[in-house]
This record gives C-alpha cells, structure tokens and sequence, in this order.
C-alpha cells in the first residue's frame, strides 16, 4: 500500500491530475472532497477526461462519505435509535441554554443532545468525532470495512479537513488501502468544523500533522509534482509565492503574452479607466466594500477554484501594510485570501492602491 501527501500550488492542475490519476486504477476508488462546488467540478473534469465517470470510482463529499461510512454502518456501537440523517451547522452545536457569562453547551455523556437534534439528525460538527468513537469501540473495524470498500482513497482540497477528521485521515493511512491525499494548504479559506483537538495544525499545516501524528505510519510527501501553475505568469507566481516563502516559489507553465501582463498598483482615481481597458474581476473581502456595480465582482473567499483573464483586489488596510512591509504580520485568513485572490488571475493582476510617486514595492509595477 502506497500513501502520498502531495502539495499543490494554486492552478497547478490538481483535479486533471487526481482524475487521470484515478482513471488509471482497476480497482475501487473513492474520491472524497468537503465542498459541493468541488464535487461537482471533480465530476465535470471525469466527464470533460473520459466522458462519464468510470464505474469503479465513487465520488462523494466528504459529509456524505462519513455519514455513509462511518456512521450509519456503526451507528449501534453508541445508541439504538436510528440516526436520520445530518444537519448542517456554522458555528459549535449542542447548545444547552445561555448562561449569565455566555452560552452553555451539552457535554459527550449527554450523547444524544451533543450529537444530535431532537429530530436525530448528527450535527455537521460532531460527525467526526462520532466515526471516531465508532472507530475506537469496535476496535478498528471502521476503517478496516472502508479499506475493504475501496482500494484507492483520494481526498482532494486536504487542507479544509481539521479536528477529528485529522484522527480519521490517521486511521485510513493504518489501513489496507493505498491514499493520496491533494491540497493546497495556502488556499485554507474553509474549515469542516472547528475542534481543539489538533488545533495547532490548522491553516493549512498538514505536512506538520503527517511529519509528528503519523511519523510511525509510511506517507510520502510531495511537493514536486503540483509547484507548477497552468494558470498564472510568473510575475503573478512570484508575487503570490511572498505571502507563503516557506513553500519556496511557484513555477509556470503559462507564457502567453498580452501586452498587460503581472502585478499593477492602481490609483482609486483611476479604477473605473482600468475596469473599462481591462474589464477584470472585482475581488473584495466582504460585501460592505464598495465597487464600481457596472462590472461583475465577488469575494475573495468565494473565488477560490475559479480563473479569470484578468482581476482588480481591493485589499484591506492590513494587506496593504503587508505589501509595503512584509515584516507585517497578516492573520492566516487574511492571507489566505489574499493569495487566493491574487492566484485567480491568468495575466494581470491590478491592486487599488493610493500610492505616492516615490513608493515601490517588489513585484509590482504601477499602473501610470
């Protein structure tokens, strides 16, 4: 059995990779992956490759892949009810009452409150930590059946798996099955829930949790095979690679020429000329920064996976201390953010900026 950690740069074409990766395989595979829009454009890439998705390989999300798996196989280890299925939760489950200093959640021994609705539905939030506990009652039969199932385990967009899933990813690597594991951990703009178990390897630090929680287990870790972009031109490449340096610079396998082409400052004054000339994508934080309405635009967050000719960033006060002085800290998510949004783009990149004449940052030229 062969596990394989591999580290993707942003358009590096990791779903073309994973998908004619899984295409080559005889035996079971299951490609799992958290987000529904990634599904999907893993279903399309099978599709656009092959025409159809083989009738060896399973695509499924990783929710529906834990409720299928790990739950409902299992489910009698920890009560005898039938569990009816999962609710999807944003912030922690199992709220008990609000207290005088704050609210007051269920604790494990009340297992019915803390894991489930009144209806028995599993909260999105705690669905891990319930395979979990299935996994370690009945001694590991969990992910020894999930190996007996599928041959291949592939779980693409790695690095949004956090907490419990972690302990998951743990024991599929124990068991007899080969697992690739796909990511880039510089686009962690999702999070499956937030734990405090393995909180020190959020945002994005999955070789850490490879290299100390699983040094006993063999996995390899590359970082080789996805450091090229088919998207972005160097100059894009390197500027984004400044805001990860411990993960080295980013090659390109993009050369196209068009007259306008890396990273541009651009005056507020001078916005609605460069959207008219160039008609990018607008990226901005949050919905209350205001744009120009006539041109298309959306967040930065929402923008991860897309491709755009071209893209206008209207960055945050904190990202642009960065960009003058990159001795400025940027919080994980700030960060993140912005590499996405500078990563979306195939030849220019422009990026609202009030400068004055004599200032100059590495990597960007100004746009008059």
């Amino acid at each position: 059995m062969v596990n394989r950690l591999i580290i993707a740069a942003a358009g590096s074409g990791k779903t073309t990779y994973l998908v004619k990766h899984a295409m080559q395989q005889l035996d079971s595979v299951l490609i799992t992956t958290y987000t529904i829009a990634n599904e999907l454009e893993i279903r399309k890439k099978f599709i656009e490759i092959n025409g159809c998705v083989p009738h060896n390989i399973t695509i499924q999300t990783w929710y529906t892949f834990l409720l299928q798996h790990g739950v409902r196989p299992f489910q009698g280890v920890v009560l005898d009810d039938k569990i009816r299925g999962m609710i999807l939760v944003n912030g922690k489950s199992g709220k008990k009452y609000d207290g005088k200093h704050g609210p007051v959640y269920y604790s494990e021994k009340d297992y019915r409150e803390f894991y489930f609705t009144n209806k028995m539905k599993i909260y999105s939030d705690k669905i891990s930590k319930f395979v979990c506990r299935c996994e370690k009652e009945t001694k590991g039969k969990v992910s020894q059946r999930i190996s007996r199932i599928y041959s291949n385990i592939y779980i693409d967009e790695i690095q949004d798996l956090a907490g419990y899933d972690l302990e998951i990813i743990k024991s599929l690597l124990k068991a007899d099955c080969n697992m690739m594991m796909v990511g880039d951990p510089r686009q962690v703009t999702y999070h499956t829930h937030n734990e405090a178990k393995y909180k020190k390897y959020l945002d994005g630090k999955i070789q850490e949790f490879i290299k100390n929680e699983c040094k006993k287990i063999e996995c390899i870790i590359d970082t080789d095979t996805l450091n090229d972009s088919y998207r972005n031109n160097q100059n894009i490449c390197s500027y984004a690679s400044q805001l990860y340096k411990e993960f080295g610079e980013t090659g390109t396998k993009q050369s196209k020429l068009t007259g306008h082409d890396g990273v541009f400052l651009v005056k507020p004054d001078d916005v609605n000329d460069y959207l008219e000339k160039f008609k990018p994508m607008q990226l901005r934080e949050k919905r209350t920064v205001r744009v120009n309405d006539k041109y298309p635009v959306m967040n930065m967050g929402e923008s991860k996976g897309l491709t755009y000719d071209r893209v206008l960033i209207y960055p945050t006060k904190t990202m642009k201390n960065w960009m003058t002085d990159h001795t400025k800290k940027l919080k994980q998510k700030t960060k993140s953010q912005l590499y996405v949004a500078i990563t979306r783009a195939r030849y220019s990149v422009g990026i609202v900026f009030d400068y004055n004449e004599d200032i100059c940052i590495e990597g960007i030229e100004k746009y008059r």
